[in-house]
């Protein structure tokens, strides 16, 4: 059955009983209704169904009510005779900017490289004022490729391409892991037929079969849990997001073999406290035996990227290998929905989100999941060409990111491949400049080693050096490191003219 606006106010009635904010969303929903009245998608459907869908998949995310109401009237202005001044007037000066956002960011399309250049700039000056704008435009994007099969066949795979190369990276950068691989899932088959043809035929049948054993498997230790009294608010199978899948299997140690891989599919177990998580691997660890090496204890020592959660794998009662994730449900929340669980029970914590720095009051610090913003609106003065702007995008922001970390033990973000000169800097341009040697992890490297994730490193530098050697260029990946180096050589040829 198609969902209604009741299954969108129960979904928020759990989280928020204000029954203000319920009234204000069936208000918001009924003018939408009416404003796309006689309108209909290329499916068939009525128009209302896409709204009230990008509306649900925020309510799911816990987003406040201002953020549900811009979704349900985030089409209004573009597609119904309504305007933004009619949407402040109904419903205030704060959904009317989210919507006036959203608007900005539908022009978002691939209309020639320069334009696209454009526009993709503008995303980010978006996400920099207001991040649920491009919150609300992922839940949009969720549901037009859920719907994707309605459109021509060109426009499937540009649409899926740009979701591939642009929407899920960002997801991505703001923490969004379940939104990031529902979009690659929904892009996969349009942009790469043949890859996809190969991977339902042989890897989905794996799903299935393990998917099954998984359900016999929980029924099992949910008694262990009843005896021994542990609270589990919920327990379920997760499957590895196909599209994540498949790059993983294309990896040599891999080799297209499935056997190989161990967390096909898990069960995720999410329980009230921190002392439970150890309690439940407790349990599980004296019910079967676990897998040498495969305990991993993401909670004492997150991940660089603040991921927490116990990992183990253990062998099952048919003798294979199964995986647990246990973990709290600030923490479930965090890995699955990122930057947008930081609004769950937090009044008020839009604004600490709301300005970029340059434009903030005097002392504020933004978090550092949108510190990398701040990094894009450093390096775009650089970058003035469409096309280079657009493959330094792409490694700097939209690329895999890795973690490596200072010896005082701080975490650095870059993109993959980057070099020590980038991490140099990273740090300060004059450590860059002056730089002459690295260790990474205690060993003599030369400047133009590839990181790996995990690294530390550490920076030689000299005081007496006069600046950077022009042939970095070669190498370097940032175009922060890239445009520092250059700016220094432009600045030294100016001073001889």
């Amino acid at each position: 059955m198609p969902d209604t606006i009741n299954d969108l106010l129960k979904i928020v009635k759990e989280y928020n009983n204000k029954k203000a904010d319920l009234e204000k969303i069936k208000q918001a929903y009924e003018f939408s209704d009416m404003a796309h009245k006689g309108q209909k998608r290329k499916t068939g459907d009525s128009y209302i169904v896409h709204p009230l869908a990008t509306a649900i998949t925020l309510a799911n995310m816990k987003l406040d009510a201002p953020t549900i109401i811009a979704g349900l009237l985030h089409d209004v202005p573009e597609d119904t005779n309504f305007n933004l001044i009619d949407i402040e007037k109904k419903f205030g000066g704060e959904v009317a900017g989210l919507v006036m956002g959203i608007t900005k960011l539908s022009k978002v399309k691939y209309r020639g490289i320069e334009r696209y250049a454009e526009n993709l700039r503008k995303m980010f000056i978006s996400i920099a004022e207001d991040v649920r704008v491009v919150i609300i435009k992922m839940a949009d994007r969720l549901n037009n490729m859920q719907t994707l099969s309605a459109l021509p066949p060109q426009k499937r795979k540009r649409i899926s391409l740009e979701v591939l190369e642009i929407y899920a990276p960002i997801a991505s950068r703001l923490g969004m892991g379940q939104i990031k691989g529902d979009l690659e899932d929904l892009a996969f088959p349009y942009v790469y037929p043949k890859e996809w043809k190969w991977f339902e035929k042989n890897i989905i049948p794996v799903y299935k079969e393990k998917m099954e054993e998984i359900g016999r498997i929980q029924e099992e230790i949910q008694k262990e849990f009843n005896e021994n009294r542990v609270k589990v608010l919920s327990m379920h199978g997760r499957r590895k997001h196909y599209y994540s899948l498949y790059l993983k299997l294309l990896r040599p140690q891999y080799d297209r073999d499935i056997t190989k891989i161990y967390d096909l599919v898990a069960i995720r177990i999410v329980v009230p406290t921190v002392s439970d998580c150890y309690k439940i691997l407790g349990i599980i660890h004296k019910k079967w035996k676990p897998l040498p090496g495969r305990i991993k204890d993401y909670i004492a020592q997150p991940k660089p990227n603040n991921y927490q959660s116990l990992h183990t794998t253990v062998f099952s009662p048919s003798g294979k290998v199964v995986e647990f994730q246990i973990r709290t449900l600030e923490m479930h929340e965090q890995a699955e929905f990122g930057i947008a669980a930081h609004w769950h029970f937090k009044e008020g914590s839009i604004n600490f989100f709301s300005r970029l720095p340059g434009f903030h009051p005097k002392g504020y610090n933004p978090p550092k999941k949108l510190k990398w913003i701040h990094e894009l609106t450093e390096w775009q003065k650089y970058v003035t060409d469409s096309k280079q702007y657009l493959d330094s995008l792409k490694i700097d922001i939209l690329k895999d990111i890795i973690f490596v970390f200072t010896p005082q033990g701080d975490v650095i973000e870059l993109p993959e491949d980057a070099t020590p000169v980038d991490f140099a800097y990273h740090i300060h341009t004059e450590i860059g400049n002056k730089c002459t040697a690295s260790k990474i992890n205690g060993q003599i490297a030369s400047l133009d080693t590839q990181l790996k994730n995990g690294d530390m490193v550490e920076i030689m530098t000299d005081k007496s050096r006069k600046g950077p050697n022009r042939d970095w260029l070669a190498f370097v990946k940032t175009s922060s490191a890239k445009g520092k180096i250059r700016s220094f050589f432009l600045k030294k040829s100016r001073s001889q003219r």
